[in-house]
């Protein structure tokens, strides 16, 4: 190799280089490919072809190469109509298999079914159905055969196994994977035969079973239409219940609503009631406020008044006074004689006006404390009375107050007692109705349960009869549940009404006992603060007197002081004239305090005159006017002479006889004047004295007092 030259080398070894990749193209050239599915047969010059299933050099001219299709392929086997399998109990059944056949994938078989069938018609789908439709269809009845129809549809499983193994695997290089019904329904009536002794049984048996299955599910029909009504049934009476709870419940939350409503709205217009009560006394002790300041300033103008007519009465008295006493003053000149005439009288009658004046005086003093005791004793009176009325007048617009909220309160719990006691008869009375539907409803289930025993026909009339019964029960429930709710609404609302008109008529009740208590109280405030307002001004009137008494006699002293002052600084002359004109004063008091004492002695007498003059019988005689100085005259002498016999003792004693009823005066005249010592002449020419007298002279022992005493009597009288 050394000698060689270095191109030489090159070039062989270029030329290897292209020999091998010539070769290599070659060789890629004439190699096939085998895809999955499929086998390649090449034929050699040996004995036997190749097969193989991944590739090979096929070299032309030299080999020649087959492609086998050894995928699986489907044969369909379909038996329908007058052609159907036959089953072991001789009902025809429409099938449909599909059977999935392949080429063994094995170097024998793929040379056995290539040298007997050809790699071209091996995969044919007409030439595979020619080769196996008959052994399959064998196979399909022969199975089809062992099994009653029934159990070929539900175990179809099992009868492909079958198949499978009656078919085997011996199909001359073929191989049967799997087959698989598609369709397996029974054959029609129509369709079979029934002059086939095997279709025959088939239609015997298909009308058997379709009958008792026909029966079966109507029984089961009718099982299921009776279930889902006795369901419905229980639906709609749980929905009646459940209706009737929700109606009970609903009913008892509207009662529940209204009766707080109408006890909140009772609430409510009874603290309106307090409020406007309130409001009321408010504006009833703001309107007496202002009565009273109003009467109190009336008051106080009509006191002012009335005092300053009192001032002007007592300056026009004053000046009346002084007038009259001017008066007396010019009098007093043309009577001093006359009284100088009676000065030893009038002594008498000084020494008695003293001691009347005194007297006066202590009756006046004392009548006035009376008089101011007993103002004080009638205004506590007044006082204590106004009290006690006030607090009687509360307590007892109290107690009535009282009497009516609780009677009223009385009112309402009865109404809600009633209308909870109508309430729950009605809810029982519901229940009630409603056990009589439910037992109504059992009792038509039972006729229907016994009237089920004769027959289906009976039963379906009777349970006609019983559905016709349930709706009736239920009807008339529904009806009796409705009516019962009604009356319960009803009654309740009636409850309600009237449990609103108690509460009315107890609130008009309570404004009406509120109205009169306030009127009432009213009445006895006014009155009250009318006798507060008398004892005011009285109590002031007194105030003002006693304020007027005190400024007089303050006054009065004052004056008295003054003139005591002023007669310290008088001569004699003046002092004699002044204490003269006291004197004169004096004695005008003490003439007027006689007279004033005359007038209410004539004043007495006259009333008793009048009291005993009252049921006299007095007839009057003569026409001239002088009955009454008469009357007048006599009376004054009838008076004179009880007063001498009431007070003189002397009188007494000798007419004590006349007055107690023990002598007769008629009699004694009598005896006296049926004496001869006195003739008619006599007693016509003499006066009484001169006949007692002469009477006294030719009396006795016996007579000689009496006698006595009518002198003195008769001279007395002046007769």
């Amino acid at each position: 190799m050394p000698d060689l030259p270095l191109v030489t080398v090159l070039v062989a070894i270029g030329v290897g280089v292209i020999f091998l990749v010539f070769l290599v193209a070659l060789i890629a050239k004439f190699y096939r490919q085998v895809d999955q599915g499929k086998a390649l047969i090449v034929n050699t010059m040996g004995k036997e072809p190749i097969v193989t299933f991944t590739g090979r050099t096929v070299v032309p001219v030299i080999n020649r190469a087959e492609v086998m299709d050894i995928s699986v392929k489907t044969i369909e086997i379909a038996r329908t109509g007058k052609d159907g399998l036959i089953c072991a109990d001789n009902i025809r059944a429409d099938i449909k298999v599909t059977f999935f056949v392949r080429v063994n994938k094995t170097v024998e078989d793929v040379l056995k079914v290539a040298q007997t069938i050809g790699c071209v018609r091996a995969s044919d789908p007409e030439t595979l159905e020619t080769l196996f439709s008959a052994k399959f269809s064998e196979a399909l009845k022969t199975v089809g055969k062992r099994l009653d129809f029934e159990e070929l549809y539900t175990k179809r499983h099992e009868f492909k196994d079958q198949i499978l193994t009656v078919i085997g695997q011996d199909l001359n290089g073929y191989v049967l994977d799997d087959c698989a019904i598609d369709y397996l329904e029974q054959t029609p009536l129509s369709n079979l035969d029934p002059h086939n002794i095997l279709d025959a049984h088939g239609i015997r048996k298909i009308t058997q079973i379709t009958a008792e299955q026909n029966i079966l599910t109507n029984d089961l029909r009718r099982e299921e239409e009776k279930k889902i009504k006795k369901k419905n049934t229980e639906t709609a009476e749980a929905t009646m219940e459940l209706d009737r709870q929700q109606a009970d419940a609903a009913y008892k939350q509207q009662r529940e609503i209204a009766s707080v409503k109408a006890r909140e709205e009772a609430e409510a217009a009874r603290i309106i009631a307090e409020e406007r009560k309130k409001a009321e006394l408010a504006r009833i002790k703001v309107d007496e406020e202002l009565g009273v300041n109003e009467e109190n300033k009336r008051r106080q103008i009509e006191v002012a008044v009335k005092n300053r007519e009192r001032v002007v009465l007592v300056e026009q008295e004053r000046v009346v006074k002084d007038q009259q006493l001017e008066a007396i003053g010019r009098e007093r000149e043309t009577e001093l004689k006359r009284i100088e005439k009676e000065k030893a009288l009038e002594v008498q009658k000084k020494e008695i006006a003293d001691v009347i004046r005194g007297r006066v005086a202590v009756d006046k003093t004392v009548a006035e404390e009376e008089e101011r005791i007993k103002d004080l004793r009638v205004l506590a009176a007044a006082r204590r009375a106004k009290d006690a009325k006030i607090i009687e007048a509360e307590a007892q617009a109290e107690q009535e107050l009282v009497k009516q909220i609780k009677a009223a309160q009385a009112g309402e719990e009865s109404a809600k007692f009633e209308a909870k006691q109508r309430l729950l008869l009605a809810d029982a009375d519901l229940e009630a109705s409603d056990r009589v539907a439910r037992a109504k409803m059992r009792m038509a289930e039972g006729t229907q349960a016994e009237a089920a025993a004769p027959g289906l026909a009976e039963v379906k009339v009777k349970e006609a009869d019983a559905a016709a019964i349930e709706k009736l029960g239920g009807a008339e429930a529904r009806v009796l549940l409705q009516k019962m709710e009604s009356e319960a609404r009803g009654r309740e609302s009636q409850g309600l009404a009237e449990v609103k008109v108690r509460e009315a008529q107890a609130a008009a009740t309570e404004k009406t006992g509120n109205a009169e208590a306030n009127a009432r109280r009213q009445m006895l405030l006014a009155e009250a603060a009318g006798k507060e307002a008398d004892a005011a001004a009285t109590e002031k009137m007194a105030t003002a007197k006693a304020a007027e008494i005190r400024e007089s006699l303050l006054g009065e002293a004052a004056g008295l002081t003054e003139k005591a002052e002023a007669m310290k600084h008088l001569d004699d002359a003046t002092r004699a004239h002044e204490e003269y004109r006291l004197r004169l004063d004096r004695q005008m008091q003490v003439a007027l305090a006689q007279i004033s004492a005359r007038k209410d002695i004539a004043h007495a007498q006259a009333e008793v005159m009048s009291a005993a003059m009252g049921t006299a019988k007095i007839n009057i005689v003569g026409g001239d006017g002088q009955f009454f100085d008469r009357f007048v005259h006599a009376v004054s002498l009838g008076q004179a002479l009880d007063g001498v016999v009431d007070n003189s003792d002397t009188a007494r004693k000798l007419v004590g006889g006349y007055l107690d009823g023990s002598e007769s005066f008629t009699d004694d005249m009598k005896a006296i004047l049926s004496r001869p010592a006195i003739d008619t002449e006599a007693l016509k020419n003499l006066s009484v004295t001169a006949i007692l007298t002469q009477l006294l002279g030719a009396a006795g022992e016996g007579e000689r007092g009496k006698l006595q005493a009518l002198v003195a009597r008769a001279k007395e009288l002046g007769l």
